[in-house]
């Protein structure tokens, strides 16, 4: 029995010494610095540096940092792109040549730089109307005012002596014995129910409108659809006045009313192209005499700066303000 187990023990001491040794006999090397860069693992130049709170190596200075160079490489991207080169701009016409042929050939009879009396601006305006229709005759005069100012916003109404050639509708906003006076002297629409159910529909039949001054405060609630327009009636106008009956006959016969705009340049017209040079000159005379009545006493240098001629649709006539 004794013989029989240390065999036994001899058998297993050999087993052990059987597997320990091919163990043994592998080496494991340790890896050294060319093994890691074969690898392709991250050498200490290709670590993330490491950020500090704050300063320049905060990350925030390193994202700003990181940003000014891609701006710079998109604006060095940006010349190179300017620097090739450029297709030919398109060419721009002058105001001349975009108009049509038949204004292009009155406009050559128009001296660019020479400044015509009046008498003459007028003549040549009705030869350089490039209508088929009877245009009108326009006067646009600039004034040195600031229309700003309550003083210099200038404004009146005159009767052209020739009349303006237009067929003028009048409506009368007045009781029953005014709107009976206001029919007989020529006036389209008299009467207060009249004129307020067109008003009320939107309707605006007429190019003047009268009122007496005891009716105006019924016109408030239309000042919004009448005030744009230029109807609504004014005294400076002669619109409002208990003698509806000289109203309408001063409208019949030529009464016009001007204005300065936010420019300072009142735009009239004083007839029209079938007129002859005589009534053209007498309205056109009778215009400039009431602007320049109407000078405020605070304009102390050139009043009216500069005036032009034209019809319609035609050019521009410069004309001497004398």
């Amino acid at each position: 029995m004794a013989e029989a187990k240390k065999t036994t023990t001899k058998k297993k001491s050999a087993e052990t010494e059987e597997v320990i040794t091919p163990v043994a006999e592998e080496v494991v090397e340790a890896p050294t610095e060319t093994t890691l860069e074969v690898a392709g693992e991250d050498t200490e130049e290709d670590k993330p540096k490491a950020t500090a709170k704050a300063g320049k190596r905060s990350e925030k200075a390193l994202k700003e940092e990181a940003e000014k160079i891609a701006k710079e490489e998109r604006k060095a991207a940006v010349k190179t792109e300017e620097d090739k080169p450029k297709a030919p701009a398109p060419k721009t016409r002058s105001v001349l040549e975009r108009k049509g042929k038949k204004f292009q050939d009155v406009a050559k009879l128009v001296e660019a730089d020479k400044e015509y009396t009046l008498a003459e601006a007028l003549a040549l305006a009705v030869k350089t109307n490039p209508a088929k229709f009877d245009a009108s005759v326009e006067l646009h005069i600039r004034l040195g005012v600031d229309p700003r100012q309550a003083d210099q916003n200038i404004r009146g109404s005159l009767v052209l002596p020739a009349g303006t050639g237009k067929t003028v509708r009048i409506a009368v906003f007045a009781d029953t014995d005014d709107a009976a006076k206001a029919k007989k002297a020529g006036a389209d629409i008299a009467g207060i129910e009249e004129v307020a159910k067109a008003l009320d529909k939107g309707q605006i039949n007429f190019d003047v409108l009268i009122a007496v001054p005891t009716q105006m405060a019924k016109l408030g609630k239309y000042a919004r659809l009448l005030g744009p327009r230029g109807l609504m009636p004014n005294p400076k106008s002669g619109t409002v006045t208990p003698n509806v009956v000289k109203a309408v006959e001063e409208a019949k016969a030529g009464r016009v009313e001007f204005r300065v705009d936010s420019t300072g340049i009142v735009h009239l017209a004083i007839g029209k192209v079938s007129f002859d040079a005589k009534k053209l000159e007498e309205n056109a005379d009778a215009v400039l005499s009431s602007i320049r009545a109407a000078k405020p006493s605070s304009i102390k240098g050139n009043y009216i700066k500069s005036l032009f001629v034209t019809t319609s649709m035609g050019p521009g006539i410069k004309t001497s303000v004398n």
